[in-house]
């Protein structure tokens, strides 16, 4: 956790020469802009400006300027630029220039939010799981159809050509600060998957932006396309954002977690539009152990939240719909609220489906509710949503249900 200061003296004897300013848009895309290490104090203390009316899902060109503020405890040494003239990243928050935070700043709404959470007395911790796919790329850099190996589940090299590209990418991503746990190929051709370890809500939707960076980056430089999309290849399995949310409340008798997890239950319809964002989306869920019901069970992957075997400091919860094109500051902080209103409200998350839902006929699954089936379904759930008036900035609520 760095300090301004720290920061900047990190740069004056790091012989560092650029800094890239990192923030993403509303729908989580990544974007920065570089400035030279001279800036950085003013960027501290005035902001850098820039044009909004650019970024998608931010103002229009009445209300273009807007102003970001680094971060000093996110800051990261881009390993794969030169290491003569280093260059940094610092995340943003982003600002009005009269000082008014910017109401389409998801980073900032997932901070708003975890401090919520903290001021109810819990202890949070989110770690992902991501999905991806590698494809070959023409003469020309463009992205091909064809994947970079027809490996299955846990294969092992020759056929797992993708066994160097994710150890370069754990090996990046500890040079950046962020701890892989674990990677393996999965079960579709060229899909792959990497996962590290738990960190604060904030912190892993930070890792988050910057693993998928890293992997993009990383791919590129051996000649390959990484795809974060949800079904990237028809008859294959999606790939998806698994999130895993663990909860502990220091000096409550109860456990809070079958409450919290009775709140995401309760408004996972709700919020699937912003958890699952593209026509693609609802093309993965309901096959190849993507969920299609709202349903919990023990270690069982074929419902919508699986508690996985694990004890202690490793006990959570997983949900299984989200996929990569979500923004992770929105997810997460969507997950938080849905959450901490059913511990709030004492809720109860019912009977455990302890049955395979892929294989179950319909006297089983008649009683399930279902998670939205096309995009259109999920924002008409959204539309209707008064949990999503209450708690989601009107600015990311007006910009998400107009781009359907």
């Amino acid at each position: 956790m760095y300090t301004k200061e720290e920061v900047l003296q990190f740069v004056e004897e790091e012989d560092v020469k650029f800094i890239r300013l990192a923030f993403s848009d509303a729908f989580g895309h990544p974007k920065n802009i570089a400035i030279m290490a001279g800036e950085l104090e003013r960027a501290f203390s005035s902001g850098i400006s820039f044009d909004a009316s650019a970024v998608p899902g931010f103002t229009g060109v009445e209300r273009s300027d807007l102003l970001l503020f680094p971060d000093p405890s996110t800051l990261a040494v881009l390993p794969w630029r030169p290491s003569h003239g280093k260059v940094i990243r610092l995340y943003c928050r982003i600002q009005y220039p009269d000082g008014t935070p910017f109401e389409a700043d998801t980073r900032s709404f997932l901070r708003r939010t975890a401090e919520e959470v903290a001021k109810e007395g819990l202890l949070c911790s989110v770690g992902p799981e991501f999905e991806f796919y590698l494809f070959r790329t023409d003469e020309q850099g463009n992205p091909t159809s064809e994947p970079y190996d027809r490996a299955g589940y846990f294969d092992i090299a020759p056929a797992d050509r993708g066994e160097n590209f994710r150890r370069e990418v754990c090996l990046t991503l500890e040079k950046m600060g962020i701890r892989p746990e674990s990677s393996h190929h999965e079960e579709g051709p060229g899909q792959n998957e990497i996962d590290f370890k738990y960190s604060d809500p904030l912190a892993a939707a930070d890792n988050a932006m910057t693993f998928k960076w890293v992997v993009m980056a990383s791919a590129a430089s051996e000649g390959l396309f990484a795809d974060f999309s949800p079904k990237p290849v028809p008859g294959e399995a999606g790939s998806g954002m698994h999130i895993n949310i663990s909860l502990r409340a220091p000096g409550r008798e109860e456990d809070v977690m079958p409450s919290f997890m009775a709140g995401i239950l309760l408004h996972i319809a709700e919020i699937t539009r912003f958890l699952n964002p593209t026509p693609d989306s609802y093309e993965r869920l309901g096959s190849f152990k993507a969920p299609k019901y709202i349903s919990w069970s023990p270690q069982n992957r074929s419902q919508l939240i699986r508690i996985p075997a694990a004890d202690g400091e490793y006990r959570r919860m997983e949900l299984r719909s989200a996929d990569c094109e979500a923004d992770p500051y929105l997810a997460f902080a969507l997950l938080l609220q849905a959450g901490l209103d059913g511990v709030r409200r004492g809720l109860e998350p019912g009977e455990a489906c302890n049955v395979n839902l892929y294989e179950a006929g319909e006297e089983l699954t008649r009683g399930l509710k279902k998670l939205p089936a096309t995009l259109a379904e999920a924002t008409k759930a959204a539309a209707e949503s008064e949990f999503l008036r209450k708690v989601l900035p009107d600015a990311l609520r007006n910009v998400y249900l107009s781009e359907a």
